[in-house]
């Protein structure tokens, strides 16, 4: 099930190739993402010391009444993947032109993971191509329900 959802980033990005990582979160965030609270909107993945950590994310408090002072919505959070899948996200960082974004936040079973993918930003003459492709299918299926 979809927690969070990052929607433009299938507007702004290409993606190449995509991933499936878990999150390593308090009981708090797991609560509020289980509420649909948070936002993916500018975060994005970096790998600092054979880590992969999500940057960007926000998610605001459950309970703000009982919340710590010291709290930070934003505070990186650690990705839980496989060596192999960091040393080809630390590949790709490296690489110009590339970035690795978050696509969405959902759960499997009892845990909260998330969907990344290296993508490729996408210039505005793509971007308008892309838009021009879904109207017309849109407007296609429009007639081909009406008949």
């Amino acid at each position: 099930m979809t927690l969070v959802e990052y929607k433009k980033a299938l507007l702004k990005y290409a993606p190449i190739e995509s991933f499936s990582a878990g999150i390593e979160l308090i009981g708090q965030e797991v609560k509020a993402l289980r509420s649909k609270l948070g936002s993916l909107e500018g975060a994005r993945v970096v790998v600092r010391g054979g880590e992969a950590f999500i940057v960007g994310m926000t998610i605001p408090p459950y309970q703000p009444a009982n919340i710590k002072k010291d709290y930070d919505p934003e505070r990186p959070r650690r990705l839980l993947l496989a060596k192999k899948e960091i040393a080809t996200l630390a590949a790709a960082e490296s690489k110009k032109g590339l970035t690795i974004v978050p696509l969405e936040v959902y759960t499997s079973r009892t845990l909260v993971k998330a969907r990344i993918a290296i993508a490729r930003g996408k210039g505005k003459s793509d971007r308008r191509e892309d838009l021009k492709k879904r109207d017309a299918l849109r407007e296609t299926g429009r007639v081909l329900k009406n008949r």
